[in-house]
Order: C-alpha cells, then structure tokens, then sequence
C-alpha cells in the first residue's frame, strides 16, 4: 500500500510537470501518464482528466493482464474494448481508463519501464504532422539529443487511438529492440503526439523535454537551409561514451 501511495504521488508530480501551461506539451484533457506497480497492477490518468491539475481521484489503478492480452485480438469491438477497460480496474468504482491504457500496460510490461508519459507538443506535432516527420524521428541534430532521446526514436504511422494504435506501439517498439538491443527512450506517433518511457519520472521528463527543444531546433534549422544532422559514427560515439551514459542516470 505505501508503494502504490508512493508511486501515485510521484504520477501526479509528474503529470503536473508535464501539464504546466508554460511548457505546451498538454492541454485540457490531452495526454496521459501511468506508473508501474507491481507485475500485476499500474496507475494511469482518467480519461478526460487534465495533466497539469491531476489529483488523487484522477488516478486509477488497473490490471494489465487483461489489457495486454487484448493486443493479441482483432476482433473485438468498441463496446467490448469499453468492457474490458472498466473490468480492468482493482476498484470497481474507480475512474474511467482512458483507452490509451492499453499501450500504457504493455509498455509497463517491457523490462526497466516504471513511468510513462503521453503528451501532444506542440513543437514536436508540426513535425509530426509534416512530411519530416520520419527524418526527425531517425536522426539526430546535437549532442544531449542522443544522450537523452536515444540513437533514434520509434516513428509510428497514424492509427486511430485505441487497440490499432496500441497494437503498431508494440510491433514497431519491437522492431525498434531487435534492431538497436536496447529499449527506446521516445516513441513518436505520426499526427498524434510523443510517449516517453523509463526507469524514474526523471527519466521520462529529460526525454520529453529535450524531445520538445530537438523539435524546435529542427524546425528552426529547416527555415535556414536544413538541419545539419550527426554522423552515424557520431551519433554511436555519443551513445556509447561512458560520461555521456552517466549523466540520464544522475538526474534528480
């Protein structure tokens, strides 16, 4: 119990965060956060529920077997998705998971993810909804992009929010693992929006924020000719560099 009040404490802290007005990754009910509780159970924000006011009541806690096993179905419809998301909560009368919990709960799954963070910025959406959006996705510009965004980030194409978008999140992450062995640290999701996963709200912070200052770079850059982007033997420089590794771990 003082685990799951811990970790409820450190979601909102975090959602609060990523939902403050002045930085224009969230607005109204946009987004939506989530942290590992055990093997069995998470948190995650309630639909329609604003980031930046989040409170105790905002949060629910849900099953992610049954939820995780629902990526392995094709043939299940609305109402029955809407069925199987409330039947997921450990308190029946606990608040409305948003569907996107579904890709919430397998991320959890995956090993060393503890928090997850959903959010539409506005920076990193004109990229998204642009015909750069896979270059911005799989290159990198400078430095502390690789340190805190990883070698590339997972490009997903547009699918409709729910079960199809949770199901490309999950092949193309594992894609993305058997290509580089390591997990990513930014998910894109073309037209849509960023995830962010790892091991502390920390973690999950450092890769939203630098995802948002890369995105204003790029766009910057593109005005002035183009982005001048990192050589791969850079980019692998950097990501293997053992200070460089340091420094995502050390952040308070």
């Amino acid at each position: 119990m003082r685990e799951l009040e811990e970790k409820r404490e450190e979601l909102i802290a975090l959602s609060h965060e990523l939902g403050a007005g002045h930085r224009d990754l969230a607005i109204l009910g946009e987004g939506n956060t989530s942290a590992k509780i055990d093997e069995e159970t998470f948190i995650v924000k309630v639909s329609g529920s604003s980031l930046g006011t989040l409170g105790a009541s905002d949060i629910v806690e849900c099953r992610s077997t049954p939820l995780i096993a629902m990526l392995d179905r094709n043939d299940l419809i609305d109402q029955q998705i809407e069925d199987q998301l409330h039947g997921s909560r450990v308190d029946p009368s606990g608040g409305k998971p948003s569907v996107e919990a579904l890709f919430h709960a397998w991320l959890l799954s995956l090993p060393g993810v503890e928090y997850v963070g959903h959010t539409h910025p506005g920076s990193v959406n004109r990229i998204l909804c642009s015909a750069r959006a896979i270059e911005f996705a799989t290159r990198r510009m400078f430095p502390d992009e690789v340190v805190f965004c990883g070698v590339e980030s997972v490009f997903v194409p547009y699918s409709d929010p729910g079960l199809k978008l949770a199901q490309y999140i999950r092949s193309e992450t594992r894609a993305f693992m058997r290509k580089h062995g390591v997990l990513p640290r930014v998910i894109l999701l073309e037209n849509h929006g960023i995830i962010t996963i790892g091991p502390t709200p920390q973690a999950v912070k450092a890769s939203t924020f630098m995802t948002a200052k890369a995105a204003g770079i790029f766009t910057d850059a593109a005005l002035l000719g183009g982005p001048q982007f990192l050589s791969d033997s850079d980019v692998d420089l950097i990501a293997h560099r053992l200070d460089e590794n340091y420094r995502p771990r050390a952040l308070k």
